[in-house]
């Protein structure tokens, strides 16, 4: 498949776990009146199972993949991939003093960056020569 292919889809289900997170933040912040570090863990816990499953069948085409390994790279891509943005959350909300909600927004991208190059480099590289 395309690398650009790739990006599209990736972007599509992107959009989706986006809306999820978002979602799911702010009804955490503002309907149950949980702070937003707890909301932001919930919100991409949340984003990323169904992200999973899109990343494994439509994305990279992986299905005849090892379940079991592939959760657990996608689970340390995952993990690199939130703490990446949950650092510059945490650097833009205490440090600079900006907007949760602005801030939230800004780590999407970081998030989508380091996820994508990892699940395409090592979850779901493809095992052809």
């Amino acid at each position: 498949m395309k690398n650009s292919q790739q990006i599209f889809r990736f972007i599509i289900i992107g959009t989706l776990n986006a809306f999820i997170t978002a979602l799911v933040v702010w009804l955490m912040m503002d309907i149950l009146h949980f702070n937003y570090i707890a909301s932001n863990v919930t919100g991409y816990v949340a984003a990323l199972l169904n992200n999973f499953f899109w990343s494994k069948f439509w994305i990279f085409h992986s299905g005849k993949g090892n379940y079991f390994q592939q959760a657990l790279l996608f689970l340390l891509a995952f993990i690199c991939a939130y703490g990446s943005q949950f650092v510059f959350l945490l650097w833009m909300v205490e440090l600079l003093k900006w907007n949760e909600y602005i801030s939230q927004f800004i780590g999407l991208f970081i998030y989508g960056f380091v996820n994508f190059l990892m699940n395409k480099k090592i979850t779901f590289r493809s095992r052809q020569a």
